[in-house]
């Protein structure tokens, strides 16, 4: 039983690990709108027994309104770790396809030069074939 348990765990360990990761995230974000509610909290004590509101008024008017962005910003950084991921697969793909660009480019490099090769010899021998413009002249 417990040599099925030891080979079960590496397939899992992924699994886990991303679950620990979300729990985690899960614990900061709430972590950090119990810290925003509590400032708030003491922010309205404050500025009901507080003798120096005028210091308190240049502080955000309502911190609780920041808690969505708190929200969204820490949506927005769960995601970077996707996002970089995807744009290195992304760089490597194009990487890989290098080689063949270059193929690609050189084959028409040499189709371009032999059609230019062409057109100067057809253009040469149609030169050379041409009687000269030129009336002969009388001796």
């Amino acid at each position: 039983m417990q040599m099925e348990r030891a080979m079960e765990r590496p397939a899992s360990s992924g699994g886990n690990a991303s679950a620990r990761q979300g729990m985690a995230k899960t614990v900061v974000a709430d972590q950090i709108s119990q810290a925003v509610q509590s400032t708030s909290n003491l922010l309205h004590l404050m500025q009901q027994s507080s003798p120096s509101q005028a210091k308190l008024m240049k502080l955000p008017k309502n911190l609780l309104a920041k808690a969505s962005t708190i929200k969204n910003t820490g949506q927005v950084l769960d995601q970077m770790p996707k996002l970089i991921s995807s744009l290195d697969a992304h760089m490597d793909s194009g990487l890989q396809s290098v080689p063949h660009l270059r193929t690609a480019v050189q084959l028409l490099a040499n189709m371009e030069s032999c059609q230019l090769n062409s057109l100067s010899q057809a253009q040469f021998s149609q030169h050379e074939s041409e009687p000269s413009s030129q009336p002969p002249e009388a001796g």
